[in-house]
């Protein structure tokens, strides 16, 4: 099964900054309901995504890299494959986000998604995929903005979180 979403949210951040942070995997990871980062290696992000669909919970396990990554344009396309703990199946993904700039302090986000489905899941999830989708894309903006107004940015685009500690890492 294939199926092509679109969904757009917005950041209440300057392009820049909201930038910055949506391709920071590690950071955002957290806003996606059912995700949890398991493992980064170089540019490879290890990981677990469990979705509701229908009457089913598959949990796909699998990884994510950056295919293309253009800061300037501010363009983004992470491919990610995983494979259902439960052996019900396989999912694929080639996901393509662009930014692009609604006033001085808001940005625009349309999130793109070539999504492939095998095995029972697919069966499953037809015809409901899309709305999971739009219901996903729209708690992660609202965790995300949740998550940005709890820990501002800096002028310099780091991170102004009171926790870190003085000698870093």
């Amino acid at each position: 099964m294939a199926e092509q979403l679109v969904n757009e949210f917005t950041v209440n951040r300057p392009i820049d900054e909201a930038w910055a942070v949506i391709t920071d995997v590690e950071r955002i990871a957290p806003c996606l309901p059912g995700a949890q980062l398991q493992e980064i290696e170089g540019d490879v992000y290890r990981g677990i995504v469990k979705v509701k669909l229908g009457s089913i919970s598959p949990q796909f396990k699998g990884q994510a890299t950056f295919d293309e990554r253009d800061d300037a344009a501010h363009r983004a396309v992470l491919k990610a494959e995983g494979r259902d703990t439960g052996g019900r199946g396989n999912a694929a993904a080639e996901i393509t986000a662009h930014a692009e700039s609604l006033s001085p302090t808001s940005t625009k986000v349309v999130v793109s998604t070539d999504l492939h489905i095998t095995g029972k899941v697919a069966q499953f999830g037809r015809g409901i995929i899309g709305d999971v989708s739009k219901k996903l894309m729209a708690q992660f903006a609202d965790n995300l903005n949740e998550m940005l107004d709890e820990q501002p940015i800096a002028e310099d685009g780091a991170r102004n979180d009171s926790s870190a500690t003085p000698d870093g890492d």
